[in-house]
């Protein structure tokens, strides 16, 4: 080969590889397929993210509205406040306890009711539109039916049955309940059980239909009873189900204020967090201390949701090996 030949047939310093030039192409296509969805990332960044961060540094300033000369930085002294003063750790308290009470009870009864409609049998279908249903009614139309339509001590669907029951056994007085009164943390997560068991329910259902079939099948054969199939096989198949549920549920309900507003306006003890948050920024009118409360809320929210993702990423990875 001549001195040419080679100079012509051997690629140059700036030619690129056939490894490089697919790289190149991979890059190309991946910013073609992004490409469509940055406007959207652009306005969910504008709109959820610089808010947050506007959040954050008001968090760190002594900051009322009816003394706006005395603005100044405060470092954490919010933060501080926050899991000091007594109101505030009070709600705290209440924000947990009930955001625990509802998860719990929701998803007992969501599994019973999996369970059930995981049977076949006439109406199913319809049986699951009706149980559903609360769930898709706006958060504020369902505080106000548990309110009027269903606690109210004078006109209330409870108290009505309570009286009719009572007329058939000849008594003269019905007890009343007044439970808005009497139970206000009751009549909370009664309503908010009410609408979250149907999610619950869906995704324990959603558990259930996805058993491999040919491992009941077979301790069926071998005599295993209903009970040891739900604890040895059901149970365990159902468990991030369960975990996947519950932090879902979590993340929603740590953040609820239509229930607590509608039904009790925070009275009685069940001012939880946001609903404290809402009355230290319009009434007490600190936007520090409200903006270092809902910090907090969101932190507590952030670390949920981190475990509901890795549970969510598990559960794909485990369809995916199948």
């Amino acid at each position: 080969m001549t001195t040419a030949t080679a100079r012509i047939s051997r690629p140059g310093r700036n030619a690129a590889t056939p490894s490089q030039n697919a790289r190149q192409r991979e890059r190309a296509l991946a910013w073609a397929r992004r490409a469509p969805l940055l406007p959207a990332l652009i306005f969910l960044i504008l709109v959820t993210q610089l808010p947050f961060v506007a959040t954050l540094v008001i968090s760190f300033m002594n900051w009322n509205s009816l003394s706006p000369d005395k603005t100044a930085f405060a470092g954490l002294e919010n933060y501080a406040t926050v899991l000091t003063d007594p109101d505030l750790r009070q709600a705290i308290f209440t924000t947990i306890l009930l955001t625990v009470s509802v998860v719990l009870v929701s998803l007992l009864i969501g599994l019973g009711l999996a369970l059930l409609l995981d049977k076949k049998f006439i109406g199913r279908g319809l049986a699951r539109t009706l149980l559903i249903a609360p769930f898709l009614v706006v958060p504020v139309a369902a505080a106000l039916i548990w309110k009027h339509a269903l606690l109210n001590p004078t006109y209330g669907l409870i108290n009505g049955v309570l009286t009719w029951v009572w007329s058939l056994f000849g008594s003269a007085a019905a007890p009343q309940l007044d439970l808005l009164s009497q139970a206000p943390m009751m009549a909370v997560i009664l309503s908010l059980v009410w609408q979250w068991t149907p999610f619950m329910m869906l995704i324990l259902l959603a558990g259930l239909q996805s058993r491999p079939m040919d491992t009941v099948e077979a301790a069926q054969m071998d005599g295993a009873t209903p009970w040891g199939i739900f604890r040895h096989l059901t149970l365990p198949h159902l468990r991030q189900y369960l975990e996947l549920g519950g932090l879902l549920g979590a993340i929603y309900i740590v953040q609820n204020f239509d229930a607590v507003f509608t039904l009790t306006a925070g009275g009685l003890g069940t001012a939880n967090l946001p609903y404290a948050i809402y009355q230290t920024f319009y009434f007490a009118n600190e936007y520090g201390l409200a903006s270092a409360a809902g910090v907090v809320v969101v932190i507590g929210t952030i670390i949920v949701a981190t475990f509901a993702l890795r549970t969510v990423f598990s559960l794909f990875k485990k369809e995916a090996a199948r």
